[in-house]
């Protein structure tokens, strides 16, 4: 009767072993089917929920990995970092309800990461608004590129994409990864865009090899291309990583474990040369991969482990040196690492930076950021939120000339936790420009009152294009124009007899029902009447050109540009405090100051005249020794232009 009790027992042992050996070996997706033939024949254990659940978080699997830690948490003995395994896995799936009462959990049990666990429930009721308030993006899976393994950083050369997958038949004898159970990962090209691609095919040798590549980058002349290779090395290597490839989308196994390297190989004669390693490669020690270059091809950014960074992966840069070689690799530092993971860098068609974060306490998983600047420095940190960010994973963003649409990697719809390309576009929100033509009609020094101007011809452009749509003002000087949210326009009114004017409108529509509201004032072009610049402050006997002030005397700039054929006077006023030779100085060397910055931007010397008038030309009594208030004075100091010849 022992002997029937006891042999199950021994041999349930005995598989628990072999499922152990299969973890320690990096075979993560043949030890989740033998530990569960081992809860098959037994009670289910903590040990191996844990480890089946670990196994899920190692396949980067989230969805199973919050189920089996789910059922890890119910068990007596679990450990808080069981507790913030499943916050991560829940937050990855979007369950930030349950994510939050686990971080909260993790904050009473480890005091001294608290705030770190407080951090993460505040990104998750941030992301739950991002999702609520997606923005104006469209996305679809790039179903003619995408296989049922994983698909990911596209990069474009020549008429196509190139990119990186482990989908099967990539050789005639694949190896298959203990690590996922899948082949080997390699470079494919296809042919195409969003209408029709041809069908995915290999890059030849020696870009793909018997070793695993992916993550690639070209020159801008695409005359290089810059892409990671696998190495593999043995386990005792020194300062080998125990979890080697949670980061890499790349996988180990046996008794080896993988390194990224860059290699570099160059186009002759339509044929790619034999591959060049990096000189800063140190598979011996640590990864480097997932190279980008900046749109001059003069850094080189890429992702690595090595010691000395700010967490678990960083991002670095080296600069090309005149002998062409590439400099030491400098950090970017802790506006973009963090003690997380940082990788898979990208360039949009404006210099702008983009990278891929776990660490900045995004929507779960990596999440794309954007950032500003230029070599080594860069700030402006910025989410790129729902929908191009998810609460899975979101990599490796590649836009178009347009700046306006591109290309993505995700695992956001998948079961098992492998990538997809989607494409995506900024949905621009239609709706309506609605303004108002005006002339202001002087009453009195410094009361105007409003008369529309009928029959004005509006014409609207977009920034920068010459196309114009065009309207008139009605009897009420109303008119209107259909626009798109956050397209950038210029509105030009004219008419004979008044100057012409343009105003920038920069529209945020929420709904099509939105009407963005605009005024056009107009002045009538009468030689030698004053027309006051609103808003010219200086500060207390100084004539210097306040950054406010800037703004104003812009906008005469734009005046000026919009009527090339006047000349004028730009003149400058001070009340009657101070003597009358302090004012006249006071007021020519601001109205020097003003036409300076003025022919600085662009506007021809001879067609603008400085004149300082002092307090001779006051608008009101205030002259000297007369008591007024400090408005009836603040109607004095202005500064006023006006046309003294059309050509």
């Amino acid at each position: 009767m022992l002997i029937g009790v006891f042999t199950p027992v021994s041999a349930q042992k005995k598989e628990l072993k072999a499922a152990n050996a299969l973890y320690q070996q990096f075979h993560y997706a043949k030890a989740v089917d033998a530990y569960k033939k081992v809860l098959e024949k037994g009670q289910p254990t903590l040990e191996v929920s844990q480890k089946i659940a670990d196994c899920y978080r190692l396949m980067n699997n989230p969805k199973e990995t919050e189920f089996w830690y789910a059922q890890v948490i119910g068990f007596t003995g679990h450990t808080a970092k069981d507790i913030w395994n499943y916050a991560e896995a829940a937050r990855k799936n979007g369950n930030y309800a349950k994510a939050q009462q686990s971080y909260s959990a993790y904050a009473q049990a480890v005091p001294a990461e608290a705030a770190v666990a407080e951090n993460l429930a505040a990104a998750c009721t941030r992301a739950q608004d991002w999702l609520a308030k997606p923005l104006a993006y469209e996305l679809k899976k790039v179903t003619a590129l995408n296989s049922d393994n994983a698909d990911f950083s596209p990069t474009y050369y020549q008429e196509g994409l190139v990119f990186t997958s482990n989908r099967p038949g990539t050789e005639k004898k694949a190896e298959v990864s203990g690590w996922t159970g899948k082949p080997d990962f390699k470079l494919f090209y296809a042919k195409g865009n969003d209408s029709t691609w041809q069908a995915p095919e290999l890059l030849p040798e020696p870009i793909n090899n018997k070793f695993q590549n992916g993550s690639a980058a070209f020159s801008p002349d695409q005359g290089a291309i810059y892409f990671t290779r696998i190495n593999k090395v043995k386990k005792k290597t020194k300062k080998a990583n125990t979890d080697p490839f949670s980061w890499v989308k790349f996988q180990g196994g046996n008794e080896y474990i993988n390194r990224l390297e860059i290699f570099i190989s160059e186009k002759k004669e339509e044929k790619w040369t034999e591959p060049k390693a990096f000189p800063y490669n140190k598979v011996a020690e640590y990864s480097v991969g997932h190279p980008a270059l900046s749109p001059d091809g003069n850094y080189l950014y890429f992702a690595s482990d090595m010691p000395g960074g700010q967490g678990e992966t960083d991002i670095y840069v080296s600069q090309k040196q005149a002998d062409g070689t590439w400099g030491k690799p400098e950090n970017l530092g802790q506006n973009i690492n963090t003690p997380g993971k940082e990788m898979f860098p990208t360039f949009g068609p404006d210099s702008t930076f983009y990278f891929s974060s776990e660490g900045h306490n995004g929507m779960g998983g990596l999440d794309i950021y954007a950032a500003e600047g230029s070599g080594s420095t860069w700030s402006k940190l910025r989410n790129l939120r729902a929908p191009l960010n998810s609460p899975q994973d979101d990599f490796g963003i590649l836009f178009d000339k347009t700046n306006e649409a591109g290309y993505l990697s995700s695992n956001r719809e998948t079961a098992d936790g492998s990538d997809d390309l989607y494409t995506f576009k900024l949905v621009r929100v239609p709706c309506n420009l609605a303004g108002k033509a005006i002339e202001k009609i002087q009453v009195k020094p410094g009361v105007f009152r409003e008369a529309p101007v009928e029959n004005v011809l509006l014409q609207l452009f977009k920034e920068g294009d010459t196309t114009a749509v065009k309207a008139f003002s009605d009897a009420n000087g109303v008119f209107s124009f259909p626009i798109l949210d956050g397209v950038q326009y210029v509105v030009k009114g004219s008419k004979p007899g008044y100057l012409t004017r343009s105003v920038t409108v920069a529209p945020n529509c929420e709904s099509t029902l939105d009407m963005i509201k605009m005024g056009m004032v107009l002045n009538r072009n009468t030689l030698n009447k004053p027309i006051i610049i609103e808003n010219i402050y200086y500060d207390l006997d100084k004539y210097d050109i306040r950054p406010d002030a800037a703004v104003e005397l812009d906008k005469l700039v734009r005046t000026l540009k919009d009527n090339p054929t006047i000349k004028i006077e730009l003149s400058s006023h001070t009340d009657s405090r101070h003597s009358h030779s302090y004012n006249n100085l006071l007021s020519q060397m601001r109205a020097e100051a003003a036409v300076k910055y003025i022919i600085s931007k662009g506007i021809a010397a001879d067609r603008i005249t400085a004149k300082g008038y002092g307090e001779t030309r006051l608008l009101n009594k205030c002259a000297d020794n007369v008591n007024c208030s400090e408005a009836d004075h603040q109607l004095n100091r202005r500064t006023e232009f006006k046309i003294l010849k059309v050509n």
